[in-house]
């Protein structure tokens, strides 16, 4: 089948990519002319893990093709996906001008019956805009053409998304009409052929599923980092303790994991706009607003800690802070909404040099950092030199094996807070290391609560 993909972003580039390699006919738009022109090069504009074979493979084979031309992209294909930004306003509330704009330019240049499908994450109720706002147009150009709204949202993770794609859980499809059920079964059909994975329903429903999935694996997160909290204070390690309620069928072990808070392009913007669309109608989402509290709050906490900690070593002024990881997690170079950024500018306000490494996303964070006392580095090696302590902020895969004897020879200071609790507070307690996890308690003071608690039990013996 011929599809067009309108947006060449994460979603839209995944998307496209992996339909023309279950051998569809795909074209993507962008109205970005020096983003097509590097992808009719070759030049992949984000990282995704796969991505880029599949993507040049597919254009050899003359089943992927790149345009800005809207006219062009419009009538060679019968079904359209949007897979547009939809950033926040400052409100917490969508922006849908992007898909509003492309919903336009579809109504100008079609001349025949399209399915427009919305894989982009949207307001509840926006397929019926993008209705309303095509048939208007059309209206005022005089066209009478049928066409047919779906709602197919997309569930892909950045740095898996091409898995993702390829063996998805489920794919959810909202749609009215039984032509366009025909037609979306028909693009989908390469990915049933070990069992059914599609979800019809009405559209409403679709494009709330969306957010509901996002804002549950959100809420999971933070709850984590709501018992991490709670579980330093008395002495109990999070990490146990997810082992312990992971081990219960009716959680599981997915998204237990403390840290210092989700970033990314979907959770945070999608828990702010569900909370936006309760309060519009009359609803005070109490939860979703506490999940979003605590993430905040999270991403200050590694800060906390070290702020804590060299508060008897003459303050920030003059350390210098090794940072590991930049990307809000691995596997991608996306910046967006990452702990890194509220962390990194937070140390250098109170004068602390910090050298920064990331393996993909130095680039990026290159655009959105600037500062006289950042120094960027190669590798987690150089930037540990001269440290006074290290930040590991983003769990990559080969700072799991770190010559930890080889980055205290660089180091001045032993301090090391990790974020992700990557690594284990005895092995590092006995390396010599000052560890600081989230919700793992500081060894000195558990051994203070212990003394105490041994006291307190031999005075009641006595």
């Amino acid at each position: 089948m011929k599809i067009l993909v309108i947006g060449t972003g994460y979603v839209g580039l995944v998307s496209g990519a992996c339909l023309a390699e279950m051998g569809h006919t795909v074209i993507c738009l962008d109205i970005d002319e020096k983003k097509i022109t590097n992808l009719q090069k070759g030049i992949i504009p984000i990282y995704e893990p796969g991505l880029e074979d599949i993507v040049l493979r597919n254009v050899q084979e003359k089943r992927l093709f790149f345009t800005a031309d809207y006219s062009y992209g419009v009538k060679q294909a019968k079904v359209l996906f949007l897979a547009l930004p939809t950033p926040c306003k400052e409100d917490g509330s969508c922006n849908t001008s992007y898909l509003m704009d492309a919903a336009g330019n579809i109504a100008r240049y079609m001349d025949e019956y399209k399915v427009i499908v919305d894989k982009s994450t949207v307001p509840v109720g926006t397929a019926f805009y993008v209705r309303d706002a095509m048939q208007k147009i059309l209206r005022d150009l005089g066209k009478d053409i049928p066409f047919d709204m779906v709602s197919n949202p997309e569930f892909l993770k950045e740095g898996d998304a091409i898995t993702d794609f390829m063996k998805p859980d489920r794919i959810v499809i909202g749609v009215e009409s039984l032509q366009a059920q025909t037609l979306m079964k028909e693009i989908y059909a390469p990915f049933m052929r070990n069992h059914e994975r599609l979800l019809m329903m009405d559209i409403l429903s679709a494009e709330m599923t969306k957010y509901a999935a996002n804002a549950m694996l959100a809420t999971r997160i933070s709850f984590m980092n709501e018992m991490a909290e709670i579980c330093k204070r008395v002495g109990a390690n999070i990490n146990e303790v997810r082992k312990g309620i992971g081990s219960d069928s009716r959680i599981g072990y997915d998204f237990l994991y403390a840290g210092v808070g989700y970033g990314g392009s979907c959770f945070p913007k999608d828990v702010r706009a569900l909370c936006a669309t309760a309060h519009s109608v009359g609803y005070t989402p109490q939860l979703l607003q506490a999940v979003e509290q605590i993430n905040q709050r999270q991403k200050k906490l590694l800060f906390d800690d070290m702020e804590n900690y060299f508060s008897s070593r003459g303050g920030f002024k003059g350390k210098t802070i090794s940072i590991w990881g930049l990307s809000f997690k691995p596997d991608t170079d996306d910046m967006r909404e990452a702990p890194s950024l509220t962390i990194i500018p937070l140390l250098l306000e109170e004068g602390a040099t910090v050298r920064l490494f990331d393996p993909v996303a130095m680039s990026n964070a290159k655009t959105l950092l600037s500062h006289e006392n950042i120094v960027w580095c190669s590798d987690a090696y150089e930037a540990a030199q001269g440290a006074d302590a290290v930040a590991l902020l983003t769990e990559w895969k080969q700072f799991r094996h770190i010559d930890f004897p080889a980055i205290q020879q660089r180091m001045k200071g032993v301090g090391f807070f990790d974020g992700r609790n990557l690594y284990s507070s005895k092995e590092m307690y006995d390396l010599g290391f000052e560890y600081f996890g989230i919700g793992i308690p500081e060894k000195i003071n558990v051994d203070k609560q212990r003394l105490q608690q041994l006291q307190k039990k031999t005075l009641q013996l006595n």
